[in-house]
C-alpha cells in the first residue's frame, strides 16, 4: 500500500518536474533545466523499477538511488530559487512534494532494510 501511494506521488512530481521543465527552457534556462528533468524524473522511474527487483538487496538499491536523486533534486529546487528561477509558492509547492518524497523514502529504506533480517 505504503508502496503505491509512493509510486503515485512520485509521478505527480515527475510530471511537475516536466512542467517546471518547459517553463524553464521557455526562459531560456537550459543548464539547471537539463539538471533537474533528469534527477527529478529519475526519482519516479527508480520507484517503479523497485517494484521489480531481482531481490530484497535490489529493491533496497532502487529505493536509495531514488532518495540520492530526491535530494539531489532538492537542492536544484533551492538554487532555482535562489537564483529567482522559482518564485515563493512554486518552490514551497515543489520542494514540500520533494520533501514528503525523501521522507516516504527513507521510511521505506527503513523497512525493507529492518524486514531483510
Amino acid at each position: 500500500m505504503k508502496e503505491n501511494k509512493l509510486a503515485s506521488l512520485s509521478m505527480e512530481f515527475s510530471v511537475n518536474i516536466i512542467n517546471l521543465v518547459k517553463q524553464l527552457k521557455s526562459q531560456k534556462e537550459n543548464i539547471i533545466s537539463n539538471q533537474i528533468g533528469r534527477s527529478g524524473t529519475s526519482i519516479g522511474a527508480n520507484i517503479y523499477e523497485a517494484n521489480y527487483a531481482q531481490g530484497k538487496k535490489d529493491f533496497i538499491s532502487k529505493l536509495e538511488i531514488a532518495l540520492k536523486e530526491a535530494s539531489e533534486t532538492g537542492y536544484w529546487l533551492e538554487l532555482l530559487h535562489n537564483t529567482n528561477y522559482l518564485n515563493d509558492n512554486d518552490f514551497k509547492v515543489l520542494n514540500d512534494k520533494c520533501t514528503t518524497l525523501r521522507v516516504m523514502l527513507v521510511a521505506s529504506c527503513r523497512t525493507a532494510k529492518s524486514n531483510e533480517k
